[in-house]
């Protein structure tokens, strides 16, 4: 090939630009996501879209928004698809999904079952799986819409620290997808509650409040805080908590942070049967004492040491009964662990599992460590 025919391939080269590219000011960047069910069975979507600075909050679409940061659009339909055709058409610039932090899932939408609609999160490569997921308690139950209050009120940054505070649930669709998907494990997801602000009684205000059990894409019940930061310290993914508990011949409670903590499940089988030991551990101080003890005195830490150990495992005992007697799902995974370290034996269970699990024999075991008193002494009331 002659030295012309390479330049003339060069100016080519360097000439042709991005056919196919979007120009930033064509695009609108979707950073929220929720999902509520219609009275008539529908699907309703509210998407919160950054606004440009250059805007200052001016909506686009149909939306409205308090915060100047982002407006917020929605469309009813009866699937995923039809739903975000009718978004697109509500938005002059095309929709963006790659920077969505968080997905919210409505409580009734949960109950009645998300398998078709998250089925595009799945499909569709414009879809981010590191968003994070969470279910909205439907509270008082009433009909009307509460999603759009809920992107309105909370930023999509704000939504996601929810999730990384320490002692919560934070799960991802990707996590969400691999536990569905999984041996022996159900998932378990975050749950934010609406409350009336008490200044402003027309405003919601929104805080998490537990954690939703979930069985083939359906919300199976709901965890309060204390038996989610049991869940957290089963599944070794508690980072920090609070336990309170009473002592026994003494008034009053005594509280402890916890901040070094490690859950771990040992199985056991047999030819017939299975077995599990949770074996719990905790170090942290003492963060309350309104006892009338000394705990200044070894023997009284002692027995504050043993109230917090039964304390812990009362809790965890609760959570248990929930999800084997009541809802009847291995939300640990109890399972997987068979599964990890007798995979023959769980090739013979897993068909029978959803029915053995809420029979299986599970011990607890629980170690505190008391670090120091913080800055508690004795009780005030001395």
């Amino acid at each position: 090939m002659s030295i012309l025919k390479y330049i003339i391939l060069l100016v080519f080269f360097f000439i042709s630009g991005c056919w196919d590219r979007t120009e930033m000011n064509d695009i609108a960047f979707v950073t929220a996501t929720a999902l509520d069910l219609a009275d008539n069975g529908n699907i309703m979507c509210y998407l919160q879209i950054a606004a440009p600075t250059t805007s200052k909050g001016a909506v686009s679409g149909g939306g409205s928004s308090n915060n100047q940061n982002s407006y917020v659009i929605f469309a009813e339909g009866k699937t995923g698809n039809e739903v975000h055709q009718k978004l697109q058409k509500k938005s002059a610039h095309s929709l963006f999904y790659s920077h969505r932090s968080v997905v919210f899932i409505s409580e009734r939408l949960a109950r009645h079952g998300t398998e078709d609609l998250l089925d595009i999160f799945t499909h569709d490569p414009r879809n981010r799986l590191k968003a994070y997921i969470m279910v909205v308690k439907d509270g008082d139950g009433k009909s009307e819409r509460k999603m759009a209050s809920l992107l309105k009120e909370i930023p999509s940054e704000v939504a996601k620290e929810l999730q990384l505070s320490g002692d919560d649930v934070a799960v991802t669709l990707r996590d969400f997808f691999i536990s569905t998907d999984s041996e022996g494990v159900h998932p378990v997801i975050g749950l934010i509650e609406p409350e009336i602000d008490s200044n402003q009684a027309k405003r919601q205000i929104y805080r998490v409040a537990g954690a939703g059990v979930f069985k083939d894409y359906k919300l199976s019940g709901l965890l309060d805080v204390n038996e989610t930061l049991a869940f957290m310290w089963v599944t070794d993914k508690l980072k920090y908590g609070r336990i309170t508990a009473n002592v026994p011949q003494s008034s009053g409670e005594v509280g402890m942070m916890l901040i070094h903590t490690k859950g771990k499940i040992v199985t056991h089988t047999t030819k017939d049967s299975v077995q599990f030991k949770i074996k719990l551990e905790g170090q942290g101080s003492l963060v309350e004492n309104t006892s009338d003890l000394d705990i200044t005195d070894p023997d009284n830490l002692k027995r504050i040491k043993k109230a917090l150990e039964d304390a812990a495992k009362k809790q965890v005992q609760d959570f248990l009964s929930k999800i084997q007697k009541k809802y009847q799902v291995d939300s640990v995974g109890f399972g997987q662990e068979v599964y990890k370290n007798s995979p023959d034996q769980w090739e013979a269970l897993k068909d029978q599992w959803d029915t053995q699990f809420p029979e299986a024999e599970i011990s607890i075991e629980v170690h505190i460590t008391l670090n120091g008193a913080g800055m508690v002494h004795s009780s005030f009331y001395e």
